[in-house]
């Protein structure tokens, strides 16, 4: 690598303050390095493709583990990489200021901390809790003197509470709580969009687009977004590509499912230049 972490930080920061850019999310060193050769000016972990890629299901894995993950991801590349770092590993501002602490220490340029509780019957932390868990990271992230980002989620649609309204309220908390970027994955109309984006101006939005959209990066770029995140698409578009070749194996004794398979040729030529 031949980037100090203080220059990706500066990159990443530069990134949020005009134009629209794609943060795709790698799950593992080799998604992360093939992005990179692709011209992607920086990556975003995925929380959910990192634990299908562990065998375990999204939020299983516990804060260690993430850790150790992000350490890895940020040594492997020389682009900036922003933590998917669910909703910090605590229930508590302490223990979410102790958490972007460890966090820091792993070189990201970024990091996004959640509103959800990871209880199906009450999923988000009450407005005022969740706007001090951030105002806690924000406090842990200037203590630290590191220039890294802060991205408040409001995750109302991916809770079962689809409310706009609230989730906007909550977005407008984060951002007076100190939160450099506001994101609310789920949500995916023109209108929805817009309605985050002028909630929280001037700070800028990060918008999920993890399947099929009717929208082009030049339609998200007019709505005023900042930044397109896809999450655990692109680790769900290769595992829909290995489960076909395997149930076409496993249910009918036939190798179809390897026809549109990559070149082992060509990822040992992609990969080569990085051997020890």
């Amino acid at each position: 690598m031949t980037r100090s972490v203080a220059e990706k930080r500066a990159d990443f920061r530069a990134l949020h303050e005009k134009g629209c850019f794609v943060i795709p999310n790698p799950w593992d060193t080799g998604s992360a390095r093939y992005l990179e050769g692709l011209g992607f000016k920086a990556l975003a972990t995925t929380s959910s493709g990192f634990a299908w890629s562990q065998g375990y299901a999204d939020g299983a894995l516990s804060r260690e583990y993430i850790l150790a993950h992000l350490r890895e991801l940020v040594a492997a590349t020389d682009l900036p990489v922003n933590a998917d770092f669910e909703n910090g590993f605590a229930p508590d501002a302490q223990g979410v200021a102790e958490s972007v602490r460890l966090a820091i220490e792993t070189g990201v340029a970024g990091l996004s901390i959640e509103d959800s509780t990871g209880n199906a019957a009450d999923p988000l932390f009450p407005i005022h809790l969740a706007a001090e868990r951030m105002r806690a990271a924000r406090q842990a992230i200037d203590a630290s003197g590191a220039d890294v980002l802060l991205i408040g989620r409001a995750e109302n649609f991916f809770a079962g509470r689809p409310d706009l309204d609230d989730a906007i309220a909550r977005l407008k908390a984060y951002a007076d709580a100190g939160a450099d970027c506001l994101y609310a994955p789920g949500i995916k109309t023109r209108e929805q969009i817009a309605a985050v984006v002028a909630a929280v101006a001037p700070k800028p939005v990060n918008l999920l687009v993890g399947g099929t959209s009717e929208l082009s990066m030049v339609d998200i770029s007019e709505l005023g977004v900042r930044r397109v995140s896809v999450g655990g698409g692109m680790a769900r578009a290769a595992w829909g590509g290995f489960m076909r070749a395997a149930r076409t194996l496993a249910d009918e004794g036939r190798f179809d499912g390897f026809a549109d398979a990559a070149a082992g040729s060509e990822l040992d030529a992609f990969f080569r230049p990085f051997a020890g």
